[in-house]
């Protein structure tokens, strides 16, 4: 289980993470609206940088759960 809790929070953290990334590329250096974020809420260049640590934690924590859970399986 914590296996596949582990593999749900990494992938969702690579589509936050790259839609953080993209959405600030995008209004930085085009000027333009790229991604699906900002059909939902209009935010500043700097909150999307927070949007893509959110990304980057999730990935981390998705990866954490899933080495716990081998380490379990071995032990």
């Amino acid at each position: 289980m914590r296996t596949t809790i582990g593999y749900t929070l990494e992938s969702i953290g690579y589509v936050v993470g790259a839609q953080g990334l993209v959405s600030f590329a995008s209004q930085t250096f085009f000027g333009t609206e790229w991604g699906w974020i900002h059909k939902i809420v209009d935010l500043p260049s700097a909150a999307y940088l927070g949007i893509l640590l959110v990304g980057l934690a999730l990935i981390a924590g998705g990866v954490r759960t899933r080495k716990a859970a081998r380490r379990q399986e071995v032990a």
